[in-house]
């Protein structure tokens, strides 16, 4: 059966069963490409998220005191399962985010597994402090905080959720997860793969729900001692007014407005392929999309035109199909937002160059929510056009004549996720990445990982690392015990 059939109500997971909402609350979950309701999602209330935390406290207990083995085991164990179960996850997340099958087959899904198998992987290195002194002996005791919380975005839901999910659970913690209820299907097929894999009930919930409802009830709830968040600046902004006070451990990955800033003694070919790339990958709905191009004035027309003609070259159309680059954005509301965003920098003195408009995509895809990849010059630094993120396949280009000034144009933001560079002077790339307000920096290349490195913003971009130890050490607390002996 088709998944869009098989799939009329998706349910909350609390304590190890799929449950509808207590009080009845439930949203249309839309097909982006289509328009079309396909499922009903809960919108969980205060009942849902207290039945939820009950759930994990009484967990908590067993789960902190296994192994990191044991521990690790159950995760290794759902990475195999979502390995088992690649194809329908990958249809399940182009669906329900209206990116390209080709999109979630190569990246969102295998990166899903990998988040479990590093993290599991992660136990191999875990370590005790000790320090010695005359008749004193040190120890670093690092233990769970207890119940979490990890509220996931609508743009890389899978990818994302797992990259929280994952350390939390390794550490000891039980979890309350909330996916975006605009893509909540693969948390749900999740859900029923943790229970495929035995993980222990009440170790790990999904609570689905709109923020105001929802995602209000879970921060504001005293039982839950952290809080990790990607997503918008505003919400996360949010998010931190109401955690602050409780004294909590708050996680924030946030927006981003990220240059590109190209030097004439590139690689060229390379340079130009990755930066169309960096612009549009997945709808230009990846916070760390390369938005601001800014080219050295030597070889600016020569760019220009290219990157116009590849850009013009992408073929926007039905997520399903093979030759498809680009998909549907995620919702009615956001392509609004983004062809307001294409008529403001319009408005402000832009020229655009290709795109502008929504993408006309006929048959199923008709009533789709589809916009063309749009390429933006003329523009100043400080126009909010440069300053507000769109979150959309909208980039800009500006010439510069300077180091200097490609540093300046680069930090004339209020964010401050990541950036890319590229040259071949390997000083001027160390200088200029030593600069850069990020903290991402890429040079010549995007969207490298390794995941033991940190990863997150600074200025309005977030606060806090994940990835690596810093995540590790994020989800417990360390405990020093002194030996006078």
């Amino acid at each position: 059966m088709p998944l869009t059939q098989s799939v009329e109500k998706i349910l909350n997971y609390i304590g190890g069963e799929l449950v509808a909402p207590q009080e009845g609350g439930w949203l249309d979950n839309f097909e982006p490409a289509t328009g079309a309701v396909y499922s009903q999602v809960p919108d969980s209330s205060a009942a849902d998220v207290e039945r939820a935390v009950a759930a994990a406290q009484a967990a908590f207990p067993g789960w902190s005191q296994l192994s990191f083995e044991a521990r690790a085991s159950y995760l290794f164990r759902i990475a195999d399962l979502i390995d088992r179960d690649m194809s329908q996850l990958v249809e399940a997340e182009s669906m329900d985010n209206g990116k390209p099958l080709k999109r979630a087959a190569e990246v969102d899904i295998p990166r899903s597994s990998k988040n479990f198998r590093f993290y599991a992987g992660a136990v191999l290195n875990a370590r005790t402090e000790a320090y010695t002194s005359p008749q004193v002996l040190n120890v670093t005791l690092r233990q769970p905080l207890g119940v979490v919380t990890c509220i996931s975005p609508w743009n890389l839901p899978l990818y994302l959720l797992t990259w929280k999910v994952a350390p939390a659970l390794l550490m000891g913690n039980c979890v309350i997860a909330k996916p975006s209820e605009v893509t909540p299907l693969t948390a749900y097929l999740l859900a029923q793969l943790c229970r495929e894999a035995g993980l222990p009930a009440g170790v790990f919930n999904i609570v689905h729900g709109s923020g105001g409802n929802t995602g209000n009830a879970i921060i504001g709830h005293p039982g839950i001692k952290a809080v990790s968040f990607t997503g918008g600046t505003r919400t996360g902004r949010h998010i931190a007014s109401v955690v602050a006070p409780q004294f909590k451990k708050l996680s924030l990955e946030l927006g981003g407005k990220n240059p590109n800033l190209i030097f004439a003694d590139c690689d060229y070919d390379k340079m130009l392929a990755t930066t169309l790339r960096s612009s549009f990958a997945n709808q230009g709905q990846i916070c760390l999309c390369g938005s601001r191009i800014y080219v050295e004035r030597g070889i600016y027309g020569k760019f220009r035109d290219d990157f116009v003609e590849r850009s013009r070259r992408l073929k926007v159309g039905d997520p399903r199909l093979a030759e498809t680059d680009l998909g549907a954005v995620v919702s009615r509301v956001h392509q609004e937002k983004i062809l307001g965003a294409i008529e403001r920098a319009k408005a402000e003195g832009g020229k655009v160059l290709c795109g502008g408009g929504p993408a006309e995509v006929g048959g199923r895809c008709s009533g789709g929510y589809f916009v063309q990849p749009t390429v933006i010059e003329g523009l100043s630094e400080q126009c909010a056009t440069n300053q507000e993120e769109i979150f959309g396949p909208v980039v800009t280009l500006q010439p510069f004549d300077r180091e200097e000034e490609a540093v300046a144009l680069a930090n004339a933001t209020q964010y401050g996720l990541s950036s890319s560079l590229w040259t071949r002077d390997l000083s001027r790339a160390m200088r200029v990445a030593e600069r850069i307000e990020a903290g991402v920096v890429w040079v010549n290349g995007w969207m490298v990982r390794d995941l033991r490195t940190p990863f997150g913003g600074v200025k309005q971009s977030g606060v806090g690392r994940e990835g690596g130890d810093d995540a590790l050490s994020f989800w417990i607390e360390k405990k020093n015990v002194c030996i006078s002996y």
